[in-house]
């Protein structure tokens, strides 16, 4: 490990770096990484975890010199600590895996007939030239990453389990090679394509699984947009996320994704923040409200003072929370890479007694050969590289089919040890799609008039609560009337002309400011806020017409699986971005009785590492973006529906 400039480097002050690492084949390639390191006397910290192809280092030198020491080793070392960089890596990662396919492809159709020839064992030399013309190409090619990897280490003093395979394939295809030229008959071109095959298609199955658990902190990026309108000079100017920079103004349009953290200038419009906050339904944005990049402006036209970029935004925070998360080890991950420390030279040691003992035994080189090359053929790693994933593959395949997907056999030997669940709220517990709840008349009004009148009033509307009314109509075969006049108010409500009635929906304080008295339904709509519901009055001719009831109703069945996790001697508890009453309303009606409400990404995660450090296993249950940094420190994490999936 090369020191030269350490003298300069440790005047720097500390720093951190994130770094996706590239070429890792096994356990041991990460502890080899943070071995070399550690032993760096600028680096104060290293931590690299294989199952996420991640580094988190933290020492006195800059980020290129910890990629160049990471280089030297043998691996490659990439920084992602914008979103540029990971959308980046992220194409390279599936291209990475379809290489990665092709290779196990190709290597299993080539190896099938040289094992077919090696089984039958015929005598004819044109067979035997057949075998080795089929083995070259899965040697040589599909195996290459195998010997360049080994000689790589090699030069660095260190071994892993690509060390162990090249030696082993080398030996029995070198052997073998011999054997054809010297016309002899002991031949091993089928070992050395199968420890190949059968290795690579492990592999394949194993980057798979990595994909999909990769696969979360890919929708994380995906939320920030590539573009934003900058306003310049009163001109609108498309430009790259990259260049915008703090205190640039920028315009935002109804259905556009919000670019970057900042706070309203100017406008009125309703965000619909529940990825991030994990509130259940949007909230009204105006002058001084902050923004959160990433969500959605569903209904005006705001303009917005940048007050953070790249790294520094609240996006950008939940992302680096799930790598800190996912980059820590469990103690059964020490353990192994304690073992494939010292496993791959043991074996190397073992087959070099071997032959030393049955040449001392007067047997011939070849035979103590051949015998040396079969203690490392037994101990090359096939089991780690594809019986495991096979029997994964058995048991994911059957919960597959009852609608069940599982990323990882640790998630399975877990999940039973689990002794607290934790459920986020929205799109979890409750089905995430706001509906009509409460359908309440005013006295004297006809209930199928006024919900057509309302109906067509909000056909034309984008608001979200607009689509609810409108579907609950529809769903009671209601047809709406004729609009002749439609106005939206942001952030109060719409006013229309429906068959020559003048309609108003929208919250309390606008009908009242309108003129329109809300006695007689007033009292029904407190109540419908302390259930943490949306009251939304129609007001229809100058008079109190009907009152909507609107959240978000909890899933089928819901109730009943917090009952058998009960059972099953397993305490669930609700953590919720949304407010208090809305929080303990659902809780009550499936049966929670531990809530906390308001709670941001970086509480939901503190809570998941309190509730560990006093000895609880922890399970994680959510589909938001707010719960992706808890969903990765958890035990065993569960998406629900189209959630993110982890471990």
């Amino acid at each position: 490990m090369p020191t030269a400039d350490v003298g300069a480097d440790t005047n720097l002050p500390i720093q951190e770096f994130n770094l996706s690492i590239e070429g890792m084949t096994c356990a041991s390639c990460a502890l080899l990484i943070e071995m070399l390191l550690k032993r760096d006397p600028r680096i104060t910290f290293a931590n690299v975890n294989y199952a996420s192809g991640t580094a988190f280092v933290k020492g006195h030198l800059n980020k290129e010199t910890v990629c160049t020491l990471i280089d030297k080793s043998g691996y490659r070392a990439q920084s992602f600590d914008n979103l540029a960089q990971r959308q980046w890596l992220t194409k390279r990662e599936k291209q990475h895996l379809k290489d990665a396919r092709r290779r196990a492809i190709v290597a299993g159709a080539l190896s099938v007939p040289v094992m077919l020839i090696g089984m039958a064992a015929p005598s004819s030399r044109f067979w035997h030239c057949a075998q080795h013309l089929l083995a070259i190409p899965v040697v040589f090619w599909a195996g290459k990453s195998f010997f360049s990897k080994a000689a790589k280490l090699a030069k660095q003093r260190a071994t892993n389990m690509d060390s162990l395979i090249a030696l082993g394939v080398g030996s029995s295809y070198g052997y073998s090679l011999f054997s054809l030229l010297a016309g002899k008959q002991g031949l091993y071109f089928d070992s050395a394509t199968g420890i190949i095959t059968f290795v690579l298609i492990g592999r394949f199955l194993e980057e798979k699984a990595k994909g999909k658990a990769h696969e979360a902190i890919r929708k994380l990026v995906d939320l920030q947009p590539q573009h934003a309108t900058l306003l310049q000079d009163d001109q609108e100017i498309i430009v790259s996320l990259e260049q915008v920079a703090v205190g640039d103004i920028l315009l935002v349009r109804p259905g556009e994704k919000i670019p970057t953290d900042g706070v309203v200038i100017e406008g009125l419009s309703t965000i619909d923040e529940s990825m991030v906050t994990g509130e259940s339904l949007p909230v009204i944005k105006e002058v001084g409200h902050r923004l959160v990049g990433g969500c959605m402006n569903t209904n005006g036209v705001l303009k917005m003072r940048v007050t953070a970029v790249g790294s520094d935004t609240v996006l950008a925070n939940i992302i680096h929370m799930v790598d800190q998360a996912q980059s820590a080890k469990l103690p059964i991950q020490k353990t192994v890479d304690q073992i494939s420390s010292v496993f791959v030279p043991s074996v190397m040691a073992i087959s070099a007694l071997t032959f030393i003992a049955w040449s001392a035994a007067g047997v011939g080189f070849g035979i103590a050969f051949t015998n040396a090359i079969a203690v490392l053929l037994i101990a090359c790693p096939c089991s780690l590289g594809l019986a495991t994933p096979m029997a994964i593959m058995v048991g994911t395949g059957q919960s597959a089919k009852r609608g069940v997907y599982i990323r990882n056999g640790s998630s399975l030997e877990m999940a039973s040890k689990l002794t607290i669940i934790i459920f986020d709220k929205t799109g979890t517990i409750t089905e995430g799609k706001p509906q009509v709840t409460d359908f309440i008349i005013a006295p004297t009004q006809d209930e199928t008039r006024i919900l057509a009148l309302a109906a067509a009033a909000e056909f034309d509307s984008e608001h979200f609560l607009a689509k609810t009314i409108v579907a609950y109509a529809q769903s009671r075969n209601i047809l709406p009337g004729k609009v002749d006049e439609f106005n939206n108010i942001p952030g109060h409500g719409i006013k229309a002309q429906v068959d020559g009635c003048e309609v108003l929906i929208g919250n309390g304080r606008w009908l009242e400011e309108s003129g329109i008295k809300l006695k007689t339904l007033e009292k029904r709509a407190t109540v419908l806020a302390e259930q943490g519901k949306t009251p939304v009055f129609v007001g229809v001719d100058g008079q109190i017409s009907a009152l909507f009831g609107i959240a978000d109703r909890p899933r089928v069945n819901a109730a009943q699986a917090i009952q058998r996790l009960r059972r099953l001697g397993v305490t669930p508890m609700m953590v919720t971005g949304d407010t208090e009453q809305t929080a303990r309303y659902i809780a009550g009606q499936v049966g929670i009785d531990t809530v906390i409400a308001h709670a941001k990404p970086e509480q939901k995660l503190e809570i998941v590492r309190q509730l560990q450090a006093r000895g609880a296993k922890v399970g994680m249950i959510g589909d938001g973006i707010n719960d992706a940094p808890a969903l990765a420190a958890a035990d065993v994490s569960f998406a629900i529906g189209t959630g993110p999936m982890w471990r």
